[in-house]
């Protein structure tokens, strides 16, 4: 039967034999069960951030570059993977102090990095404004004066750093993204920040808002594991490398639609 296979068609029945678990089997001990340690890998979704999750409607299962990352590592530490999902960034880094999740996907910031080792960048994403479409507010430099009331997701990355970064306009947070959104329809707000894409798809879908061209903040977005697991970072930021130089993130990002997100560059060329 083999001898009678086309070449083609021999490798590809050999290769169905072939269990790829060589990569589990080459994972230290202790790796495993730092980034483990109930045998299990919990992974915290963030579904309030598009661009790196979503939610399957038919299933409910977690789908995009976050979640296939997280599959992908659950594979080679030859262990299950159970997610752990939140609708809001804040919400993820305060599971943090309950010990809820092994890893996580978040964007790279200071007051995080208190609490969580991070990898480098896998995805790099713009902070955006909208305004309502009669705004006075022209640029990003505009919207820090006073009198102006930003609507913001507490804690997400983009509050972490506008509160730095703002002198005279005034942070209103909610709880995430699309609550701070309606708030500042509702209340009539001067603008609101957010994630580029959905701040875009935003005003798409209301006419009486516009997004301000430019962008107010870079976000880099990585993967994390509570402070003390020193093996398991190290481990995990040559997995970050070792997927985006193979093209597993470039695929999960088109895959799931998110073609506007660029892949971050190798830390020695950023």
């Amino acid at each position: 039967m083999i001898k009678a296979l086309a070449p083609l068609a021999l490798l590809s029945f050999l290769l169905s034999f072939h269990v790829p678990d060589a990569m589990a089997e080459n994972v230290p001990r202790n790796v495993v069960t730092e980034l483990a340690p109930s045998g299990k890998l919990r992974a915290a979704i963030n579904f309030g951030n598009i661009v790196l999750a979503q939610k399957d409607p038919a299933t409910g299962e977690p789908r995009g570059v976050s979640a296939e990352l997280a599959r992908e590592l659950a594979k080679r530490l030859a262990v299950p993977i159970e997610f752990v999902t939140f609708d809001a960034a804040g919400k993820v880094f305060d599971a943090l102090q309950k010990g809820a999740w092994d890893i996580a996907f978040l964007a790279i910031d200071p007051v995080r990095a208190a609490g969580i080792d991070f990898t480098a960048p896998y995805v790099v994403i713009e902070g955006a404004y909208v305004v309502p479409v009669d705004s006075p507010l022209k640029t990003v430099e505009d919207v820090d004066r006073d009198g102006v009331r930003v609507a913001v997701a507490r804690a997400s990355a983009y509050d972490l750093y506008l509160t730095r970064a703002l002198k005279h306009a005034k942070l209103v947070r909610e709880s995430s993204g699309p609550e701070a959104l309606a708030l500042f329809r509702k209340d009539r707000l001067e603008a609101a920040a957010g994630v580029k894409q959905p701040i875009v798809a935003f005003a798409k879908e209301h006419p009486d808002t516009r997004v301000i061209p430019g962008r107010f903040m870079v976000i880099e977005q990585a993967m994390g594991t509570p402070k003390g697991r020193e093996a398991g970072v190290r481990y995990l930021r040559e997995f970050i490398e070792e997927m985006k130089a193979s093209g597993f993130v470039a695929k999960a990002l088109s895959a799931s639609g998110q073609t506007d997100a660029a892949v971050a560059p190798p830390p020695s060329v950023r």
